[in-house]
């Protein structure tokens, strides 16, 4: 096995060859070198760069392995072909941004698939995603894809992933069909986390068990079931005592965390208000609103108003970046943070890139 280094130069030689293969080094629209650029950030006279940990893409040899099932795996939306990643256009995206650079993420499509196609997917989505970040340094870090339905599977991967490609973390679903990530199964997973300071990126595929009720206009099976989502994740991780049991867990969840930081104090009160509905067996070390404040969430939250409250909730140093591009949720992300009046200069700094760096480990 090729270690690291080895693997990380070796991509960056390879890079131009098999990201022209596989169409992300394809001629950019002409649309992508006329999109206006976003005047650098400056922060009391210093150049800021800003790292968005919350982007998308697709790579095109996994999809392949799909065969005819990958085309319904676009989500429906704009922004869906770009997806697939052509360089010039993808840059001059970030650029309009005013984003430096992209912390790249698969959303899991693959929780339901056999061993030994899945094991092909996530090691496919991994190198590319790692030969990607290698030619682009600058502009690009990755959180690796795990087959979680397979916890020994996943493992191993995120080992991989961490020590031998470079990458950050991993981009997890907001549960694997439906079984919480406080299940012990996956313990094995997030104590391998743990050891290797890896960042877990919950990203929600929606609330499946409320499909019927998300009919109608309006999308709201992710305009409602992603955020709810991934506040059921984060309340069984607190309620269900996983963030006890790994307390060195960096858990970065997508969306401002869905509702959980508008509503956090009704946590406090719940097994007060009903202790027959809480296990007397799970004693928490800390109330249930205090453990927002070791999570990290990002501010795909829309308005200075609806920021100045998740940073009331958390914390400034546990806020960053999130835009979901090439989806446009948030095509401004930089001039949200700079018009929340309510953040100090130094807040705005920290949620621009210091944060980010600092989870994830990215040097200055």
């Amino acid at each position: 096995m090729s270690t690291r280094r080895e693997f990380i130069k070796d991509a960056a030689v390879a890079a131009g060859v098999v990201f022209t293969g596989c169409g992300l080094l394809a001629a950019a629209p002409a649309s992508a070198q006329t999109r206006p650029k976003r005047p650098p950030v400056m922060i009391a006279g210093k150049r800021i760069k800003a790292i968005d940990v919350h982007a998308h893409c697709f790579i095109p040899e996994a999809m392949a392995l799909l065969g005819d099932e990958a085309a319904g795996l676009f989500p429906p939306v704009k922004g869906a072909k770009e997806h697939y990643i052509v360089l010039e256009e993808r840059f001059a995206g970030m650029d309009a941004q005013g984003i430096d650079m992209e912390v790249l993420s698969i959303n899991p499509f693959w929780y339901r698939k056999e061993r030994d196609l899945v094991t092909q997917l996530v090691k496919v989505q991994n190198e590319k995603l790692a030969e990607l970040c290698a030619a682009h340094p600058q502009r690009f870090a990755a959180f690796a894809s795990l087959a979680l339905q397979y916890p020994d599977l996943a493992v191993q991967q995120l080992d991989d992933a961490v020590r031998k490609y470079g990458l950050k973390g991993a981009a997890i679903g907001g549960s694997v069909s439906g079984v919480d990530f406080s299940d012990a199964k996956f313990h094995p997973i997030w104590a391998k986390a743990e050891e290797l300071g890896a960042v877990l990126f919950i990203h929600p595929q929606s609330t499946p068990e409320l499909a019927k009720r998300f009919k109608g206009n309006g999308w709201l099976s992710n305009t409602i079931g992603n955020p709810l989502d991934t506040t059921i994740a984060l309340q069984h991780l607190i309620f269900e005592g996983t963030l006890d049991k790994f307390p060195g867990l960096k858990v970065c969840a997508a969306h401002g965390g869905g509702y959980l930081g508008s509503y956090a104090p009704r946590s406090d009160h719940a097994c007060f208000v009903s202790p027959q509905n809480c296990d007397a067996n799970i004693v928490l070390k800390k109330k249930p609103t205090e453990y927002l404040n070791q999570l990290y969430f990002d501010a795909l939250v829309f308005t200075p108003e609806a920021l100045r409250h998740l940073v009331a909730q958390v914390g400034a140093a546990q806020v960053v970046i999130g835009t979901d591009h090439p989806i446009p949720w948030e095509e401004h992300p930089v001039d949200h943070v700079m018009a929340t009046t309510s953040l100090s200069d130094a807040e705005k700094i920290a949620i621009l890139n210091g944060n980010a760096r600092k989870l994830l480990g990215i040097k200055a």
